[in-house]
C-alpha cells in the first residue's frame, strides 16, 4: 500500500476525532446550561416556598388568628396556639406549609407520626440562679 493511503487514513481519523470532539463540547455546553437552568429554577422554588411559609398566617385562607402562629421553619413550619390571643388556648397545632406537589420529608413524616400517636410531652427546665463575687445575680 502506498504511503499516501496511510496518510489519508490518519488524516481521516484526525478529522473524525476533531468533529467528535466539537460535537461533544457543544453537547456538554448545552447540557451544562440545562443543568444550571434547572438548578436556578429549583433554588427559586425553594426560596419562594420559604417566603410563602412566613406569609401564610397573613393570607385570607389561613384558618387561625395570625397572632397565634409562631414560625419554626424546621422540621415543622408553624406552631399555632389556637386561641392564645383571646386568652384561652384551645389546642396546639403543628402546621406544615406545602406548595404544589411537594411531599413531606422523612423527618416531617416522623414528627407527624409522633404527634398523631399522642407522644407529645410537656416538660420544664429550671435553671438555677447563682450569685457572683460582686453580688450580681445571673443565670
Amino acid at each position: 500500500m502506498p504511503a499516501t493511503f496511510y496518510v489519508g487514513i490518519v488524516i481521516g481519523f484526525l478529522f473524525a476525532s476533531l468533529v467528535g470532539l466539537v460535537c461533544f463540547l457543544l453537547w456538554r455546553q448545552r447540557y451544562t446550561k440545562a443543568i444550571r437552568k434547572d438548578a436556578v429554577e429549583r433554588s427559586q422554588a425553594v426560596t419562594a416556598g420559604k417566603v410563602h411559609e412566613q406569609l401564610v398566617p397573613y393570607l385570607p385562607d389561613f384558618q387561625f388568628n395570625p397572632k397565634d402562629a409562631r414560625f419554626l421553619g424546621s422540621p415543622v413550619d408553624l406552631v399555632v396556639f389556637d386561641g392564645l390571643d383571646e386568652g384561652q388556648v384551645r389546642r396546639v397545632v403543628f402546621l406544615e406549609v406545602k406548595t404544589g406537589a411537594s411531599a413531606l420529608t422523612e423527618r416531617q413524616r416522623q414528627v407527624r407520626d409522633v404527634i398523631k400517636a399522642h407522644e407529645v410531652v410537656w416538660d420544664e427546665l429550671r435553671v438555677a440562679r447563682f450569685s457572683t463575687d460582686d453580688g450580681v445575680t445571673s443565670l
